[in-house]
């Protein structure tokens, strides 16, 4: 059975009446939300608006319509209060990933949060010693496996200390041993985690679930509730759909 954790003084996310829409498309929302909740999922088909929601939280994208706050802020209005706030780790760490070497990787990021570029240096390297990664200080990102270009990215954004972490589809690709040593680190951060994830299996450990279809709210709640909906929902769907 899940065991969900209180959610007193947990950094609040909500959406009221919150639309995008591209190219003239409505492709999420209108979407009115309240999580406070320290570990979030969400969870959708293919093209559901997972990723979209993901964005709009950290203020990557803005809505067209309607309201967006994460601990207070509009992620996308206030972008300086959002980098020190929000951190996010997209599903391909090369869309993340700006500097060639992994000391200038992790700088750079302290440095946009106010360190001058000596404090952003040493704390680069606190940051590595704190991991038991010394040794990758001067390594090329490019010889880092995409294994280890993901724990660079999510050293970098935890280097900068934000409340809510959003993690987008955060075990794709990886081998077995690398998933397992996200999930332990994941599950041993303060921060609120939101997590986008194909595989339900990533989302058992959450609170609060967000269960999106074609760009709207299908369901939103405990897993012990939107799980078994979710899951005999894409069962019927795809029975539905038959053998190709």
């Amino acid at each position: 059975m899940t065991t969900h954790r209180p959610m007193t003084d947990v950094p609040g996310i909500t959406l009221h009446s919150a639309e995008v829409f591209r190219n003239g498309a409505r492709v999420l929302g209108p979407l009115s939300l309240r999580l406070q909740a320290r570990r979030v999922g969400i969870v959708g088909r293919n093209g559901s608006g997972k990723s979209s929601l993901l964005r709009l939280l950290a203020g990557l994208s803005h809505a067209d319509a309607g309201q967006v706050r994460v601990c207070g802020i509009d992620p996308a209005a206030d972008r300086a209060a959002a980098i020190r706030t929000l951190g996010i780790l997209f599903q391909n760490p090369d869309h993340q990933i700006i500097f060639p070497t992994v000391a200038e990787e992790l700088a750079f990021g302290l440095e946009q949060i106010g360190l001058d570029r000596a404090k952003a240096q040493a704390s680069a390297a606190e940051v590595l010693a704190r991991h038991g990664r010394d040794d990758w200080a001067e390594r090329q990102v490019q010889t880092l496996s995409e294994g280890q270009r993901r724990w660079l990215c999510l050293m970098a954004v935890l280097a900068m200390a934000p409340q809510v972490l959003l993690l987008d589809e955060p075990f794709a690709g990886l081998d077995i041993p690398t998933i397992m040593g996200l999930q332990a680190t994941f599950a041993r951060l303060p921060q609120t985690l939101v997590t986008v994830a194909h595989d339900p299996a990533h989302l058992q450990g959450c609170d609060q679930l967000v269960w999106l279809e074609a760009g709207c709210l299908a369901m939103v709640g405990s897993p012990d509730t939107v799980l078994p909906a979710y899951l005999a929902e894409m069962h019927r769907q795809g029975a539905a759909e038959g053998p190709c």
